[in-house]
C-alpha cells in the first residue's frame, strides 16, 4: 500500500459501540461507528471494488487510481503542499486496495480534526489525477513488479505465484497491482473512468472511531453523498478450477535459496460456523512468526533448516513484514496456504516433503487433547494483539460486516467466546471438513528447475546432513522423511524464468 506517511497515536479505547445504523434507501449500507473516549479518530471508508473490477487488460487498474487518491494531488493542493500540510498535523491517510475492498484509512487527533477532515475529503472526493502524479505511481508500481518481486523479494514471489495458479481465470488471478503489460496499457483516461464508475455513492460503508462529534460523522454522511451515483458491479463470483494431483509451478531463478508455498482452494471463510474451529487448527500447525506452530518445530527448531514455517486459512498479506494479521482483505473466497521461508537448496526436497508429511498425519489422524488445549489457551489471550488499537478494531468490523458475521460490534470477543466452547471433536471434524493433501498447488522458487523436476518426479531420496549433532528421535524420522513419496506427474510440473513472471 502506498500512502502518505502515518504516523499514529496507538491509545487503546476504553470503551466503544458498534454499527449504528444509516436509514437512506438502497444507497448506503450500514455505518460502522465505534465511539469511544480515544482521543485519536480514526477513519476506514470501505468501497465496495477491488482488484476484481479491473477491466481485462487493465489489471492493476483499481490498485492505481486508489494510490492517486491516497498518494497524489486534489484539486486544491499539489502533493507536496498535501504532506506539508499534514506533517504539523501529525497524521495521514492511505488506501488499501484488496481483491473485493478497497478501504481508505486514517487517523488523526480530535484536536486536529477539522484541518485533517479537509485534507482526507479532498482525497477522496476532489483528486486531482495529475499526469506528474500519474506517472510518478505507474513508474513506482512498475519497479515493483520488475525489480522487488521478482528479484528482491523470493517469499512474495512465491505466494503471488501459488495465488494466481489456484486462482488462474478467475479476477483473483492477476496481482492486485497488475503485469507489466497491464500497467504500461493504463492510461490517464481510464483511471478517471474507474474513479466515476466504482468511487460512487451506492457503493461504500463508513467506519468511524473514537471520541468524535456527532457533527463529524454528518460531515461524511453528506459530503460522500456527492460521489456519483452509478452502480457499481460487485457481485463478481469466483470459482477456481479444481486441483486434481499435486501440481507445480518451478519459477527459475538464479537465488540463494528456495522458497516454498503450497496450498488449494477452500470453502471455507469468516462467516463460516467452524471457522474458528479451523483456525485453532491453522494456529497449531503454523501460527505466523510464531515459535509455537508444529511446522516451525520441526523444520527449524529441530532441524534448523530456515527461519520460519506458517499456515493461513485465509489472505494474510504483507506476510514478510507483519506480525499480526492486517484487516481489510475480506474475500469471498480463500485458500488454505503454507508458506516455507527460504531454505538452502540442498534441502529444498527434503523441506517440501517434510511438510507434506507433516500435513498428511493431522489430516489422517487429527490433532491430540493436549495440542487441542494447549493451542486454545494460546489464542485466547493472543487474538487480543490482533486489534490492539481503535484502528485496528475498526478494520476488523468493517471485515466483519463485509462476511455478514454478527458480533455485536467486537469480533476480537465473539472470536473469543466461540473459542471457549470448542472441542476437539470439532476442530478434527474441521479438519476432516476442509484440509486434504492429495490435491495441492505447489510454487517453489529455486534455480536448476529441470534437476529439481527430476528429483520430484522420480521420487529421489533426500537425506539431510547437519553440520551439528540431532537428537536420535530426528534422525529417525528423517529416515522416514527423505523417502517420502509426493507421486508427481512429470506432465503436472511447469517452469517458468522469472523474467517472464507477472509480464503479461
Amino acid at each position: 500500500m502506498k500512502n502518505i506517511k502515518i504516523i499514529l497515536l496507538a491509545i487503546i479505547a476504553l470503551s466503544f459501540v458498534s454499527c449504528a445504523k444509516k436509514e437512506d434507501g438502497d444507497k448506503m449500507s450500514n455505518n460502522v461507528i465505534m465511539k469511544s473516549s480515544d482521543p485519536i479518530i480514526s477513519f476506514n471508508i470501505w468501497f465496495k471494488t477491488g482488484s476484481v473490477n479491473d477491466p481485462a487488460g487493465k489489471e492493476g487498474l483499481a490498485a492505481l487510481t486508489s494510490d492517486l487518491m491516497a498518494d497524489g494531488s486534489t484539486k486544491n493542493n499539489a502533493y507536496a503542499e498535501i504532506l506539508e500540510k499534514m506533517y504539523p498535523l501529525a497524521s495521514g491517510y492511505g488506501a488499501k486496495v484488496d481483491k473485493e475492498m478497497t478501504v481508505f484509512r486514517g487517523s488523526t487527533h480530535k484536536d486536529n480534526i477539522a484541518e485533517y477532515y479537509s485534507l482526507f475529503m479532498d482525497a477522496l472526493l476532489k483528486p486531482a489525477f495529475t499526469q506528474a502524479d500519474f506517472d510518478r505511481i505507474k513508474k513506482s508500481t512498475l519497479n515493483t513488479i520488475k525489480n522487488t518481486l521478482r528479484y528482491s523479494s523470493d517469499e512474495e514471489l512465491g505466494k503471488a505465484t501459488l495465488y494466481g495458479e489456484i486462482f488462474a481465470g478467475t479476477p483473483y488471478a492477476h496481482l492486485t497491482i497488475g503485469t507489466v503489460g497491464s500497467l504500461e496499457s493504463i492510461t490517464l483516461e481510464d483511471v478517471n473512468n474507474f474513479y466515476k464508475s466504482n468511487f460512487t455513492n451506492n457503493n461504500f460503508t463508513i467506519g468511524l472511531a473514537g471520541d468524535f462529534s456527532d457533527k463529524v460523522l454528518a460531515d461524511l454522511e453528506k459530503d460522500l453523498a456527492t460521489l456519483p451515483a452509478e452502480t457499481t458491479k460487485s457481485d463478481i463470483k469466483i470459482t477456481p478450477a479444481k486441483i486434481e494431483g499435486l501440481n507445480f509451478t518451478l519459477v527459475e531463478k538464479e537465488n540463494a535459496s528456495t522458497a516454498i508455498s503450497f496450498g488449494f482452494p477452500t470453502t471455507m471463510t469468516r462467516a463460516a460456523d467452524d471457522y474458528v474451529a479451523l483456525d485453532v487448527f491453522r494456529s497449531w500447525f503454523g501460527e505466523h512468526r510464531n515459535q509455537s506452530s508444529h511446522l516451525y518445530s520441526i523444520i527449524r527448531e529441530k532441524r534448523g533448516m530456515n527461519y520460519g514455517d506458517y499456515a493461513y486459512i485465509e489472505a494474510f498479506t504483507n506476510g514478510g513484514r507483519l506480525s499480526m494479521p492486517n484487516p481489510n482483505n475480506a474475500r469471498s473466497s480463500q485458500i488454505f496456504e503454507v508458506w516455507i521461508r527460504p531454505v538452502q537448496h540442498k534441502h529444498k526436497h527434503f523441506a517440501l516433503r517434510a511438510a507434506m508429511r507433516e500435513l498428511q498425519m493431522v489430516v489422517d489422524n487429527g490433532m491430540t487433547q493436549e495440542e487441542f488445549d494447549k493451542t486454545k489457551q494460546f489464542l485466547n489471550k493472543y487474538c487480543l494483539h490482533y486489534a490492539p488499537t481503535s484502528s485496528d478494531r475498526l478494520g476488523y468490523q468493517i471485515d466483519s460486516k463485509f462476511y455478514g458475521v454478527e458480533d455485536n460490534g467486537n469480533f476480537i470477543e465473539y472470536y473469543r467466546k466461540k473459542l471457549s466452547t470448542l472441542t476437539l471433536a470439532d476442530v478434527n471434524a474441521a479438519i476432516k471438513k476442509h484440509i486434504q493433501y492429495k490435491n495441492v498447488q505447489i510454487a517453489m522458487i529455486s534455480q536448476d528447475c529441470e534437476s529439481l523436476k527430476t528429483m520430484l518426479v522420480e521420487n529421489t531420496s533426500s537425506p539431510i546432513e547437519y553440520e551439528s549433532p540431532k537428537e536420535e528421535e530426528v534422525y529417525s524420522e528423517d529416515k522416514e522423511i527423505q523417502d517420502y513419496k509426493l507421486n508427481v506427474d512429470a506432465g503436472k510440473i511447469k517452469i517458468i524464468p522469472v523474467e517472464e513472471m507477472f509480464a503479461k
